[in-house]
């Protein structure tokens, strides 16, 4: 149902793609799912059929594959679909704000989508807002990467697998929509990914006021497996302009064997620029 990513070496994955509302087909790369080598997805009443076991990779768990992550209910229905929502920060979870942080953070909006919603003018979600994403994401692993491929716009990021707790020390300084991140394996079963260098930028989906982080915020995410197809993901945030102290608040993402990571672009068909929409093609022909 969506396209599927080539396992294998980091270095030489290539992403086809079905364009989304168009008939546009192109070639599709068949991604090597662990655990399904000679076992059927789809079981003959169309609902999935859970893999044995957790796959595993030089002795690590295996996260290759297309979930859905925690912009999604994790409803698995039948022909292997899932349930999307708006992945929201837990305000219940937020510590005491910092001096100036509120403000800082909740910020009227002004009538100018540069700053009252961004992603209306097709800019980047960046992170974290990329997390919360109701699309789903395609996950790469090699022992010394991790690959993650966003459906949404097509972010990348590729994360080097080294030692526990290093410093950034290949980051250039600058600030960017996704930031820097790097990886590590916290025993043998929790994946770490430590981000920093992000712009300032919205925190999440939110109106009336928006949501801001600053440049300082520093995001660490920790993956675990629970059961062959569920994944514990744990997200802690720090900004020190906003908040006291850091706060972590758990998601969890889902495994889809026969989910494709479609080519969806921004500017293509967009029915809503500048926040304003056109009709579908199919809420025309209800009129």
């Amino acid at each position: 149902m969506r396209l599927e990513l080539l396992a294998g070496a980091v270095t030489v994955f290539a992403i086809s793609a079905l364009i989304p509302q168009t008939a546009n087909a192109q070639a599709q790369a068949q991604m090597h799912v662990p655990g399904y080598e000679t076992l059927n997805p789809m079981g003959p009443n169309g609902r999935v059929v859970p893999r044995a076991a957790i796959p595993r990779l030089d002795g690590k768990p295996d996260f290759t594959g297309v979930w859905a992550g925690p912009g999604f209910t994790h409803q698995v229905g039948p022909n292997d679909t899932d349930v999307p929502t708006l992945g929201r920060l837990d305000k219940k979870l937020f510590p005491p704000f910092a001096q100036g942080g509120e403000s800082f953070m909740y910020r009227p909006e002004i009538g100018d989508l540069l700053h009252d919603d961004p992603t209306a003018l097709c800019l980047p979600n960046g992170i974290p807002r990329q997390i919360f994403s109701f699309y789903a994401q395609g996950w790469i692993q090699s022992p010394r990467h991790m690959v993650i491929n966003y459906e949404y716009n097509h972010f990348v990021r590729v994360i080097p697998i080294g030692a526990p707790n290093r410093p950034h020390s290949d980051w250039d300084g600058e600030n960017t929509w996704m930031g820097h991140s790097i990886g590590w394996w916290e025993g043998d079963n929790t994946f770490v990914i430590d981000t920093i260098g992000m712009k300032e930028w919205w925190w999440e989906a939110a109106h009336e006021p928006t949501e801001w982080h600053s440049d300082k915020l520093h995001v660490v995410e920790k993956l675990t497996y629970t059961d062959p197809m569920t994944v514990r993901y744990d997200v802690t945030f720090n900004d020190p302009v906003i908040f006291t102290r850091p706060f972590t608040q758990t998601f969890g993402m889902k495994l889809h064997p026969t989910w494709k990571i479609f080519e969806q672009i921004c500017e293509e068909n967009n029915r809503c620029r500048a926040g304003e929409c056109d009709l579908s093609e199919e809420q025309k022909k209800q009129k």
